[in-house]
């Protein structure tokens, strides 16, 4: 059993670095063509930010706020460059996701954890908080940098 459970951890182990690069280039294109959309609609968006209760008195300057960090953070994270930099505004910025339009669903966190699941904030806040947790695996220029800095 010790010998499979050896076995188990190695193959795991092998396959980190490959599920964080398909996470981060899948999650990182969502990411900016969700922000670029944001964006390039932004007094449309701006609209929505207005509807919600808790945007506060600048719904333009949040809807850019926010396209601006899912486009940038998502390109950060498809090439995974600052990495961890980069997940941890998107962190915010989907926690404010879930605080501002989908308010209900993260009240029912422990009611009705489904609810919570089903949102749209769930997978993208999930994604980045498996790369801010886990790094950019070895297939990145964050990798590559500190592979640089290591050997000089």
């Amino acid at each position: 059993m010790k010998k499979l459970d050896h076995l188990l951890a190695a193959v795991g182990g092998s396959l980190q670095s490959v599920l964080l690069l398909v996470i981060r280039l899948y999650w990182g294109w969502q990411f900016a063509q969700f922000g670029w959309g944001k964006l390039t609609h932004l007094n449309k968006t701006a609209a929505y930010f207005a509807t919600l209760p808790h945007v506060g008195m600048a719904p333009k300057l949040n809807a850019a706020l926010a396209g601006s960090v899912e486009s940038i953070g998502g390109i950060l994270l498809l090439l995974g460059l600052f990495s961890r930099w980069a997940s941890a505004a998107l962190i915010v910025t989907m926690l404010m996701a879930y605080w501002t339009a989908e308010n209900a669903a993260l009240h029912s966190f422990f009611s009705n954890p489904d609810k919570f699941f089903a949102a749209e904030p769930f997978l993208f806040l999930a994604a980045a908080l498996l790369v801010f947790v886990f790094g950019p695996g070895k297939v990145s220029l964050d990798a590559l940098r500190q592979n640089k800095s290591a050997s000089s």
